[in-house]
């Protein structure tokens, strides 16, 4: 928020904010934008601000007041109507500036705005096996993606990325000038900090069991933990795998992959922020064998709960982590299965 008031000159007075991933509904991103929204407004208490909301988190989110004004937004994202909605909304409030805490930003958002990029996984990691889609729509998406993505880096008045990686990816690709981007990486919100609740999930998960929490998609690589799991459940047979995250399609095919391999994989589902506590706490190591990143929070959080962390040495993962985990190479399951087990005897 310095950055953009020096600019500025101190004369931005009504800010917008695009919140509609806020929480529980953008998964990681939902995060990230409930933290920087529910932050900002308190640390800032000079300016006005304005948050768009979705249908599904308008009520979630409690902060309006004087200051602050809520806004529906009927327009999903990642979607054409989100790119006819949104600017025409963001002209309606006369906005002196708005925040964009994703790559989908409207191509014809009116005014000056900041974008943060997270990562550039759409781009790097261009599959059908990602998408739900039929392949051709897909490949329609995907190019959408990369225009929309080129646009609003060029422009945007700044680009916030989570990581030096992140940065470094986003000049290689789209040949921006480093001193437009500022990088601020993320941190641990105190929600996930709380301390064991004792009759949440990780109550009744037995012991001992290896932990991963967050999204299934194919770049997490978690049909390779799985093989490798699956591996060392052999030596070790009263071990368990968790893999923690909200129930969608890749993660039904998942648990479909997983039945080929072990009935020692648990697969909780979604967990509350309260009870995420529990289950960091008695795991016995958390393992992240991701292809690619542009931060990594899951690792950060399992940290801050004094929990080991086996890591992908991947993109941006030795940067964030640093010397607090121990890394394998998610190409050599070898490797892989080495370091894990090396925690689990």
């Amino acid at each position: 928020m310095g950055i953009i008031n020096k600019k500025l000159n101190r004369r931005i007075n009504r800010i917008g904010i695009d919140a509609r991933l806020y929480g529980p509904l953008g998964k990681g991103i939902g995060r990230y934008v409930r933290e920087i929204v529910d932050h900002i407004i308190k640390i800032d208490t000079q300016n006005e601000y304005v948050i768009f909301l979705s249908q599904e988190n308008f009520h979630e989110f409690a902060g309006a007041g004087r200051r602050i004004k809520k806004v529906l937004a009927i327009a999903r994202s990642y979607t054409l109507a989100e790119q006819i909605v949104m600017p025409w909304l963001i002209w309606r409030e006369k906005l002196d500036l708005i925040h964009f805490p994703h790559f989908n930003a409207p191509i014809f958002a009116p005014g000056k705005f900041v974008i943060t990029i997270h990562d550039l996984i759409s781009i790097k990691f261009p599959a059908d096996r990602t998408s739900t889609l039929p392949w051709w729509l897909y490949k329609i998406k995907n190019i959408s993606y990369r225009l929309v993505i080129w646009l609003t880096v060029k422009r945007a008045k700044k680009v916030i990325a989570v990581s030096e990686y992140t940065k470094k990816d986003i000049i290689k690709q789209f040949k921006v000038n480093p001193k437009k981007i500022a990088v601020t990486y993320e941190g641990v919100a105190e929600l996930s900090k709380t301390p064991f609740n004792h009759g949440g999930k990780g109550g009744f998960i037995g012991q001992p069991y290896l932990l991963y929490i967050g999204n299934a998609y194919p770049h997490k690589n978690l049909d390779g933990l799985i093989r490798v799991f699956s591996e060392i459940n052999k030596n070790l047979p009263d071990l368990k795998l968790v893999l923690v995250g909200k129930e969608d399609y890749f993660y039904s095919r998942l648990k479909q992959f997983a039945k080929k391999f072990s009935d020692h994989i648990i697969f909780p589902g979604y967990v509350p922020d309260r009870e995420l506590a529990g289950l960091y706490q008695n795991a016995l190591v958390y393992v992240f064998p991701s292809f690619y990143e542009g931060f990594g929070l899951p690792p950060l959080e399992a940290m801050a709960h004094g929990l080991t962390v086996v890591s992908s040495n991947k993109t941006c993962l030795p940067e964030i982590l640093g010397d607090a985990a121990l890394y394998f190479n998610p190409d050599d399951e070898a490797d892989m299965k080495y370091k894990i087990e090396g925690f689990a005897i």
